[in-house]
């Protein structure tokens, strides 16, 4: 499968997420949602999204854009991969069903659109500060912190090539 192919697959706009997503909850389906920068894939990014996905269901993923990581002023060289690379490997992973783009600071508006049944963060936050949580709380879904494999981060990653 290549680059484009990969990204054609699993890369949708919040229209035609939302429509899937009412399928398979029909289905029965539960629909989980997670989101980030997953600037430069390391092995906590994997363990976390399988971690997310085992939760069952169908899995979206909220990419921050380039623009997005930005405004979030993480650092001035971020992002070091561009939305699109970042989308494309992540694209590969079976555990992300799909990606949609954001350009906000945070996925707020995103999540008040697709409405997941479960909301997912690492637990370096609490579920009462992870964005969204009021939305979750007053649909009846769920706030669910993973653990973080620890020794991973792209921050720390970056402060060892310098």
């Amino acid at each position: 499968m290549s680059f484009h192919d990969q990204l054609k697959d699993k890369v949708v706009f919040k229209e035609d997420a939302l429509r899937t997503i009412n399928g398979l909850r029909l289905k029965g389906k539960k629909i989980i949602f997670t989101n980030g920068c997953f600037d430069i894939l390391h092995p906590g990014h994997v363990d976390y999204l399988t971690k997310a996905r085992d939760l069952g269901g169908y899995m979206i993923l909220g990419l921050n854009t380039d623009g997005s990581v930005k405004k979030l002023n993480k650092a001035p060289n971020r992002p070091v991969n561009t939305e699109l690379a970042r989308a494309s490997v992540l694209a590969a992973l079976a555990c992300v069903d799909a990606i949609i783009f954001f350009d906000e600071e945070t996925p707020y508006e995103l999540i008040k659109f697709l409405q997941p049944d479960v909301l997912v963060k690492g637990n370096d936050y609490k579920a009462e500060e992870v964005i969204g949580f009021e939305i979750m709380k007053a649909r009846g879904g769920e706030v669910v912190t993973i653990p973080l494999l620890e020794g991973f981060s792209t921050t720390g990653l970056l402060e060892r090539l310098k």
